[in-house]
């Protein structure tokens, strides 16, 4: 019996791409990206260095996959839209769904955003010039203005006629909104109910009419919010008026999910609103702002330390254990801190339960405290042979970890109060906060039981 040696497994989209570039062969690369999914050719193009990527744009000229443009990361957008034929550029925006249309031409410059426009037909760019007059990020930039609506006295049947005879529907849409005389929606019904009603059934009696609406001023944390709280896959756009101006879809929302995600979580960490793309110039101007920040509570820190030098001096133990201390109650602050800005952005935290949530981790920080000052407190003794020292760690920890907890929850809050991004600069102030009160607790409470 012979037997078959294994297939080579395909070429992956990256390494296609890489071969056809290297042998500078343009049918090769349009094979390549023929039928491969937008955001997969945008991966390959924000992995491959600057270099290849003009070499992609060039080879592909005319054929350049216009949907692959709002794929990209914002800035390696911004660089290959000027390698484009703004005449292809046009022709590529007229193309897409409206609010990727918007999406694109919004970060153009304004002599490129003005060349692009002047070639649209006179319908698109005066509805993509409507949308850009909203705020940036609002719902109004995001939504699609291809919306499909009828009247609540249409019946099934007309509905699914009115559908099957335009030729401009959007490319994907789940629900139909229902809207009065003045255009201002009185409720929406979903595809599954219009195909599963029969042709005479009014559309009245099958839209629900308990459905959420955003305004087009909305910003995004809003969208996000409404569409993971009422769980819903699409929803109406309003004017200041009421009327009904475009509408959100699960995909749109997805994406703002994802980036509210993305950007609470840099900015915990103190990382501006960097791409891999980024040049390193750019990551390091991003970054240093926060560095120097973090700089200036390690001096603030490191004051409070010299302080109690002649304490440290003496009991040289001291300079081993405090920062014990302050280390476990960072993580403790973070810990707390990363619940609520969660619960903060999920408006699961609001006025009617704060007292309860701040009293609730005000607990856990004590009993964390508590069950570490006995565990640390019985270790240094075991080390030092000096129950006196053990106690002060075991106190210092308790007051620190008590804090830090309160800190984690209490800043966030206030930073909201205050109109602030809870995510901005937590992390900052409750490090500053646990390493002061830390050190301060620690060093002072051995000055006093110590010497």
């Amino acid at each position: 019996m012979v037997e078959l040696s294994p297939e080579k497994p395909d070429l992956t989209l990256a390494e296609q791409v890489s071969n056809a570039l290297d042998d500078d062969n343009r049918i090769a690369l349009l094979s390549a990206i023929e039928g491969a999914h937008p955001a997969d050719v945008a991966d390959v193009l924000e992995q491959i260095n600057p270099a290849a990527r003009e070499g992609f744009v060039r080879l592909a000229a005319g054929d350049f996959p216009a949907d692959v443009l709002p794929e990209l990361e914002e800035g390696l957008r911004d660089d290959i839209v000027t390698l484009v034929d703004p005449e292809y550029l046009a022709e590529a925006v007229g193309e897409m769904e409206s609010d990727d249309a918007v999406y694109l031409v919004e970060n153009l410059d304004a002599d490129l955003r003005r060349e692009v426009l002047d070639g649209l037909p006179i319908a698109d760019r005066i509805g993509i010039e409507r949308s850009l007059e909203y705020p940036e990020n609002s719902a109004g930039r995001m939504m699609q203005r291809d919306v499909i609506a009828v009247p609540p006295f249409w019946n099934v049947g007309q509905t699914i006629d009115s559908l099957r005879s335009r030729e401009d529907l959007p490319e994907a849409f789940y629900e139909i909104i229902v809207i009065d005389p003045s255009y201002k929606p009185v409720g929406t019904v979903s595809l599954s109910r219009i195909m599963g009603s029969r042709r005479p059934v009014m559309i009245e009696a099958i839209m629900q009419d308990d459905f959420c609406s955003l305004g087009v001023e909305d910003p995004p944390e809003d969208i996000a919010y409404a569409f993971n709280q009422y769980h819903l896959v699409s929803a109406p756009v309003v004017d200041a008026d009421g009327r009904l101006a475009g509408v959100i879809t699960i995909d749109d929302a997805l994406e703002v999910l994802d980036e509210e995600a993305e950007e609470d979580m840099l900015l915990l960490a103190g990382v501006g609103d960097e791409e891999l793309t980024d040049s390193v110039f750019e990551i390091a101007r991003q970054r240093l702002p926060w560095l120097t920040v973090n700089l200036a509570t390690a001096i603030l820190a490191s004051l409070v330390i010299a302080q109690f030098d002649a304490v440290i001096e003496s009991v040289v133990a001291l300079a081993i254990l405090m920062t014990i201390v302050a280390s476990m109650g960072g993580n403790a602050g973070t810990q707390t801190l990363t619940v609520a800005v969660r619960a903060l952005a999920t408006k699961d935290l609001t006025a009617t339960n704060a007292m309860r949530i701040i009293s609730r981790e005000g607990l856990v920080g004590l009993f964390n405290g508590i069950f570490f000052a006995i565990v640390m407190g019985g270790l240094t003794w075991a080390w030092y042979g000096d129950p006196a020292l053990g106690g002060v760690l075991g106190v210092a920890m308790v007051i620190n970890m008590l804090v830090a907890a309160l800190a984690g929850i209490l800043i966030p809050i206030g930073l909201e109060k205050l109109g602030a991004d809870p995510a901005l600069a937590s992390a900052v102030f409750v490090t500053t906060v646990t390493d002061v009160v830390g050190f301060m607790a620690f060093l002072g409470l051995a000055a006093m039981v110590l010497l």
